[in-house]
């Protein structure tokens, strides 16, 4: 159990992790529900192991704490994690489906997870799915999730369908989310160039950072966070390409306006700090620059649990760095706090919420 100290008196300190994913152990054979591939199924082959099929193409092996709360939950307590914010595996994302097939698989997977939460409360929070290809539709069971399944958020692809999150359909989505108070979480998906990238598992090497990097940047140029300014906006694996080449991207601003400002005049180094950063970076070094970058307030701790390009002790990365130990806490919980509520936690309510949260 990680403690810090008042005082000299030893204090609990609680640790949230953002960024862990979670299926059904058990769903409907999508496909021959809807009647076309292209939906995911399980074929569990051995006891606690799964295979996620597309159609007859493998696509992931998972074990049972991919589905398994419980197993969740007892390894979390070994890795000294107070509580997990689930979200569904991206590839069930299914964009590219018919909207109302996507909205009916989007559903299963919200109630599946509610209920999880609901059973227990004390070690998870949720972010709905969406099927964004079809935004009135995705408004209303976002609306559903906040108001009915008590979701806290929502997490959503770097594209819909290779369409940038900055284009004015999404606009209806986006002033949705800010009117509701639901947090969003950006996840790289259906990576650019990926049919290029087949050799060497470049798609998750190369292509998830770009991803990441060109959702960042569609949504500072296309002036999403100027008409949404209360959005708390968090990106995964560290944003990935994004900080690395910052430097780049002002530049390119500052050289040729003509055809990067061309939506929105102000310099992206004004949004630094508007929204929040998970830590997977995977090095000392990186996690220290993007503490720089974004500011000590805008990192959480996020591991991409349960898979192996994820931290394989989450947290561990955050507990062993050169940091003080106020950015060390800020890093393991109350920066997720903030993103999570709307809210940093006061340091007169500090006591109370890690209370609940070791409970």
């Amino acid at each position: 159990m990680q403690v810090f100290f008042v005082n000299q008196q030893p204090q609990f300190m609680p640790c949230i992790d953002i960024h862990t994913h979670i299926i059904p152990e058990n769903m409907p054979r999508w496909s021959q529900r809807f009647g076309y591939e292209g939906f995911i199924h399980l074929e569990h082959h051995a006891p606690c192991r799964a295979r996620m099929m597309r159609g007859k193409e493998f696509f992931r092996e998972i074990e049972s704490n991919c589905w398994d709360p419980e197993q969740r939950i007892r390894e979390c307590a070994a890795h000294q994690v107070t509580m997990q914010v689930l979200s569904t595996i991206p590839v069930m994302f299914s964009y590219w489906a018919r909207p109302a097939d996507a909205l009916e698989l989007s559903r299963f997977l919200n109630d599946h997870l509610a209920e999880v939460v609901q059973r227990y409360p004390r070690h998870f929070l949720g972010l709905a799915t969406v099927p964004l290809q079809d935004v009135g539709l995705a408004v209303k069971e976002l609306e559903r999730c906040r108001r009915e399944l008590s979701l806290c958020g929502v997490q959503i692809g770097t594209n819909v369908n290779q369409l940038n999150l900055s284009e004015p359909q999404f606009h209806e989505f986006f002033a949705a989310a800010q009117d509701l108070d639901a947090c969003i979480f950006i996840h790289p998906w259906d990576m650019m160039g990926g049919e290029h990238l087949q050799k060497y598992w470049l798609p998750w090497l190369v292509g998830m950072p770009a991803e990441t990097a060109r959702a960042i940047c569609s949504l500072i140029f296309g002036g999403v966070l100027e008409r949404f300014p209360r959005l708390r906006l968090a990106f995964a694996h560290g944003g990935g390409a994004f900080p690395a080449t910052f430097g780049r991207i002002a530049h390119g601003f500052e050289e040729r306006p003509d055809l990067v400002a061309v939506d929105n005049e102000r310099h992206p180094a004004e949004y630094l700090g508007r929204f929040w950063f998970d830590s997977l970076t995977h090095d000392e070094a990186m996690l220290h620059y993007l503490i720089r970058f974004a500011g000590e307030d805008r990192v959480c701790l996020g591991s991409d649990y349960p898979f192996p390009l994820g931290e394989r002790q989450p947290g561990k990365l955050i507990r062993e760095a050169a940091l003080t130990d106020a950015v060390r806490k800020k890093l393991l919980w109350s920066n997720a706090w903030h993103w999570l509520q709307g809210r940093a936690p006061a340091e007169n309510r500090q006591q109370g919420a890690t209370g609940q949260l070791e409970a």
